[in-house]
């Protein structure tokens, strides 16, 4: 089977990776995902984009993208959407335009429910096989939609997690991910708040940086331990401060006491208060029907991101609750995601 595929962040990819073990081992990959899974069109490390401001300056590019794309489409017998809405909805419009008989299938949904809640009817119309990773996902679409509850991938991946809580915290992990815009943001108050704390700090960068885009981006790197493995960081540490993002939900599900903690472009941050509808940003708030005065962890956006306002929300959070909640998120969420999808996949169309 050739299959077309589009997934341009990390974490899809590694979902993907768990994918296809799942599948015959003859099944040919093409499109846009990571090299060490076959020959992409495209390197993903090019694809990243954060926010509204950086995926316009980036059109041109994602453009010519979707125009191979679509060409590609013509050599396979079905089309894998991983989540990047920016880019898989407008490819998806395209191809069904194209190829009305071509099988599309989406995993990883667009969040829709969250901000634009009309996209939900073109899903419908556009997509044959929608593979939701949420529980409640379903609810927003109609009786007929062709949608399934997957189960999420991340517990497809994570193996370890905590089985208690430290009385006292003494590591604490940051991790301010893998855009560099992002990156570039968050570290000077990332090492202002493990300057001002006694404890041992743990700091994740991704393993694809260069030791040049290292130095370039995180400057002095002394008070920090660095890590790679950011599962194993997150099982080592009793606190942690995340960018928004996976790492979020993957601190959750483990059981590691934790902190959002995000600043946007100031266009970003308005046309987020304009467009999303939900209080939260956190994946675990969402999932478990946050609300202002229950919340899984707390969550520090723009302004309230100082050095300051992080050691009160660290010192004063209840980790305890914390991690009965996070073992009520893992219930909830179930697995088998991988091996759910596949089935979909493979299955014949009626």
């Amino acid at each position: 089977m050739k299959l077309l595929v589009s997934a341009h962040e990390y974490s899809a990819n590694t979902h993907l990776k768990s994918l296809l073990y799942h599948l015959p081992k003859e099944t040919e990959l093409l499109g846009i995902f990571d090299k060490n899974l076959g020959d992409p069109i495209a390197d993903v490390q090019t694809l990243a984009v954060m926010g509204y401001v950086d995926a316009a300056k980036k059109l041109r590019y994602f453009l010519a993208l979707l125009k191979q794309m679509v060409t590609l489409a013509e050599k396979v017998d079905k089309v894998l959407l991983i989540d990047a809405s920016g880019f898989n909805l407008p490819l998806a419009k395209r191809l069904k335009n194209r190829y009305p008989d071509k099988e599309i299938i989406y995993y990883i949904l667009p969040e829709a429910w969250a901000w634009k809640r009309s996209r939900i009817k073109k899903l419908e119309e556009r997509i044959d096989t929608l593979a939701s990773i949420l529980p409640f996902e379903k609810s927003y679409y109609s009786d007929t939609a062709p949608i399934t509850y997957v189960g999420h991938p991340l517990l497809d991946q994570i193996t370890r997690f905590k089985t208690a809580i430290n009385p006292e915290i003494r590591t604490v992990c940051f991790m301010p991910g893998s855009r560099k815009s992002i990156i570039r943001r968050l570290m000077p108050l990332f090492r202002e708040t493990a300057g001002r704390l006694n404890i041992k700090a743990l700091l994740v960068i991704p393993q694809h940086f260069s030791k040049e885009e290292i130095n370039t981006l995180y400057g002095t790197l002394s008070g920090f331990e660095t890590r790679e493995d950011a599962r194993g960081a997150l099982l080592e540490s009793d606190f942690a401060f995340i960018c928004k993002g996976t790492a979020t939900l993957e601190a959750s599900l483990i059981g590691t006491p934790f902190a959002l903690v995000y600043q946007f472009s100031s266009l970003d941050y308005l046309l987020y208060r304009l467009l999303v509808r939900i209080p939260f940003i956190g994946l675990g708030n969402i999932l478990l029907k946050a609300d202002k005065g229950r919340i899984l962890h707390p969550e520090l956006i723009q302004q309230d991101v100082t050095a300051e306002n992080m050691i009160k929300t660290m010192q004063g959070m209840d980790r305890e609750q914390f991690y009965q909640n996070s073992l009520n998120l893992l219930e909830y969420l179930k697995h088998g995601s991988a091996e759910t999808t596949a089935k979909l996949i493979l299955k014949k169309r009626q």
